[in-house]
């Protein structure tokens, strides 16, 4: 058996004949029934633990005015953590918007009236800027226009192009700088370790207080160095230290992991909620892609949490455009049937793309992890990030933020655009309104946009598969998103101009006539992106849901909901996982996803001790003495213990915890709570412990932590109904039996390392416990 073959114990329920985990001590002792790190906690444990608080609670609010008040606190609690939780990262997505604008600002140029203003916001308050040239003003100038005087010409293009480099360089250099000296953990998009933490998973410090701010402060750098990441994925880790951080403040989440866990899963509905302006979408993320266990309870808080972050992300309202993104746009053009062709044809393209990024970034990742890359994290993004600043400089499209991107290739062409992708032939007698402008002659800027875009997607394909996995901070939504859009936007023109010179043709007859407005590229763009972030995710529902709710387009649910479909098809063809889920495995963390286990196996061939290992070990009820169990814990390193009635019949009684017998047993606990206690005291789980001559030494009782109800299967038991019952009662362990008696044990890392050997992969991967 292997060393952390064995987990942790469930507590003893009060209908089995054992009082609580804590009755053998007169006031709780620390740490009893907490867990060690990188281990799962027993949801059955944490359950049972809940329901006797609140029994307790409910019992004593009827004693006294005081205690009814109290209950009446407790039960509030959850709401305030909610509260609370939603002003935190509702405040903290707004400050990382409003800093990231302006460090983005900051690689080119300078606001004189005012340097902590963005280019945007330095024009806005200028009284000299016309609408034509309202990115123009002379409060903002660039750097090579401050230094030298001369904006015009190769040596302002050269300087310019110089400092971007160097800005992009720095922020990338401090960002990696601060993960790696002050908390390693604030590295990657963190959605892959939020979802392992809510499924019972222990890392300590991965939601911890230096690991909020260093997150914070690095994600603003991350993003305005220009590397092809995005700040969406790691917001939801953000809003889940926040979570974690106000549990502390309550002992009914502090001390309990599973309702913790619940208080995580509404965290992360509101960090979508303010990363995307969709609350909505946060809900059903937090409730398809991220939670593993999600009661109604938690619906409901998770839908608070979320509107009180996007209540107070508007407040700040950090886009000056009172939307919660940067990206909100209107449609004024139906959409028509024929179009979903080419709506279900991007959707293929999603799907291709999510799987070749995902073989292609997990191959890397994976090399990163097994050469001598991985020992040089800060050299990596620093080169990482120089090649994106030297090759996305000479591209306008890749110059700017990503986010700024997105936004003009969602936006509709009405007549006040001065983008170069609306630079189309007017007709000269046009009378329209301005909202219904007909389909027009594409002019030299829309074909000069469309080399540029293809340059951009190509660029932006290729580096974000090296980008996403660094030791900074690197979400993958947006940048999915910029590769959908711009194909989507490529696309959108085609379309429009098919439509717009062969209007004859039968499949545009019906729809489009001339000087009509039938085709919006924009709609394209927002489809490709939905289809595209579905083909790495795997989101279906909240996706759609979230687009919708980040765009304004309630009209087009059903090209997206067709996209996002056909991405997830295609894309499941290839490989069932999404990245998060890849990225789970690569890392080896014991994670149980939702597929259907359907290999004909039995409990027998999957638990230990297999026919050439050592016997289990097993303390008996009434023949072990407190040496016994002292070496047992010394030369072992198991979680867990059962226990039986005697070594021949190994009847099983119940399961003891490590931890709480090594608390139970030790010399200062042992003493205190037993006089006369000594290391050749017998050691008693039964109800009653036999009158000894006198001259035998005091005997230890620990009946009290004994779990008197293990969770037990019959080796006969299919490995599909074993697996059922570890994904859905969130089990750490369960014993096998067979008419009673004791034949060996089952963990989850035992499950998932099977799992592994029946998809031909290596049962190895799964690391921890």
């Amino acid at each position: 058996m292997e060393p952390d073959a064995i987990s942790n114990a469930t507590p003893t329920e009060e209908m089995n004949g054992a009082g609580n985990l804590m009755d053998f001590l007169d006031e709780p002792f620390p740490d009893v029934g907490t867990y060690e790190d990188f281990h799962t906690i027993d949801w059955l444990r944490e359950k049972s633990r809940d329901t006797d608080r609140h029994r307790k609670i409910t019992n004593k609010s009827k004693e006294s005015i005081w205690e009814f008040i109290k209950s009446l606190l407790d039960a509030w609690s959850g709401w305030v953590v909610m509260l609370l939780i939603g002003l935190l990262s509702g405040t903290l997505a707004g400050v990382i918007d409003l800093a990231v604008d302006w460090m983005t600002d900051l690689k080119e140029g300078v606001c004189l009236s005012a340097f902590w203003y963005s280019h945007e916001q330095c024009c806005w308050t200028s009284n000299e800027t016309t609408f034509d040239d309202r990115d123009k003003c002379p409060q903002w100038q660039k750097w090579a226009e401050l230094m030298t005087g001369y904006n015009e010409g190769a040596g302002a293009y050269l300087l310019n192009y110089f400092l971007y480099v160097m800005w992009a360089l720095c922020f990338s250099f401090l960002a990696v700088s601060l993960v790696r000296v002050f908390a390693p953990y604030a590295c990657g998009s963190g959605i892959p370790e939020i979802k392992t933490i809510l499924s019972g998973f222990i890392i300590r410090g991965y939601l911890g207080k230096w690991t909020l701010l260093i997150k914070t402060v690095t994600l603003v750098l991350a993003v305005s160095s220009g590397l092809s990441l995005g700040k969406e994925g790691p917001l939801v880790h953000v809003a889940c230290c926040c979570g974690n951080l106000f549990c502390s403040l309550f002992s009914k989440y502090s001390k309990n992991e599973g309702k913790r866990r619940e208080v995580l899963s509404a965290a992360a509905a509101a960090g979508v909620s303010v990363a995307f302006g969709a609350p909505i979408g946060g809900v059903l993320f937090s409730l398809e892609e991220v939670s593993y266990y999600f009661p109604l309870k938690t619906l409901w808080r998770s839908f608070f949490a979320a509107l009180v972050a996007a209540f107070t992300l508007r407040s700040i309202n950090p886009f000056g455009n009172n939307r919660l993104v940067l990206f909100y746009v209107e449609y004024h053009t139906p959409w028509y049937m024929a179009e979903l062709v080419p709506f279900i044809l991007l959707g293929v393209f999603g799907g291709l793309w999510g799987t070749l990024f995902i073989r292609a970034n997990i191959a890397w990742c994976r090399r990163r992890k097994t050469t001598q890359l991985g020992k040089y994290p800060v050299l990596e993004v620093i080169a990482v990030a120089g090649i994106t600043a030297i090759l996305a400089f000479p591209n306008p499209y890749t110059r700017r933020s990503t986010s700024q991107l997105i936004s003009e290739l969602f936006n509709d062409c009405g007549a006040l655009e001065s983008s170069q992708l609306c630079d189309y032939y007017n007709s000269p007698n046009m009378t329209r309104p301005v909202d219904d402008i007909p389909d027009r002659p594409a002019g030299p800027g829309v074909y000069a946009a469309l080399w540029q875009l293809s340059l951009a997607l190509i660029f932006k394909v290729v580096i974000t598969i090296f980008t996403f996995g660094m030791k900074i901070p690197s979400g993958l939504f947006i940048p999915s998103m910029a590769v959908g859009a711009i194909a989507g936007r490529i696309v959108g023109i085609a379309v429009e101009q098919m439509a717009y010179h062969h209007h004859d043709w039968i499949i545009f007859k019906n729809w489009c006539r001339p000087g009509a407005d039938c085709v919006t590229p924009g709609l394209y763009a927002m489809v490709g992106a939905a289809a595209c972030l579905g083909g790495v995710t795997r989101m279906t529902v909240s996706l759609v849901v979230i687009m919708f709710e980040l765009t304004g387009g309630l009209e087009y649910i059903v090209p997206l909901m067709a996209a996002a479909v056909t991405s997830k098809w295609v894309a499941d063809a290839f490989n069932k996982e999404g990245i998060y889920e890849a990225h789970i495995r690569l890392n080896g963390y014991p994670y149980l996803d939702q597929d259907e286990f359907t290999h004909r196996t039995l409990a027998t061939d999957v638990m230990r001790p297999r026919r050439n290992d050592p016997p289990l070990a097993v303390l008996t009820q009434d023949s072990t003495t407190v040496e016994d169990v002292e070496t047992l814990i010394k030369d072992t390193d198991y979680n867990g213990f059962p226990v039986v009635v005697s070594r021949e019949s190994e009847r099983l009684i119940g399961f003891v915890q490590r931890r709480d017998l090594t608390l139970a047993i030790s010399v200062e606990t042992a003493r205190q709570k037993q006089d006369g206690v000594v290391s050749n005291s017998m050691v008693y789980f039964t109800e009653d412990a036999p009158q000894l001559p006198a001259s035998c030494p005091q005997p230890l009782k620990l009946r009290r932590i004994l779990n008197l109800s293990p969770f037990t299967v019959t080796d006969h038991t299919p490995m599909e109904t074993v697996v059922d019952i570890f994904r859905k009662l969130g089990l750490r362990q369960c014993l096998v039996t067979r008419s009673g008696r004791l034949l060996g044990i089952i963990t989850k890392k035992d499950v998932l390392r099977h799992m592994a050997q029946m998809t031909n992969q290596d049962p190895e991967s799964i690391m921890f416990n």
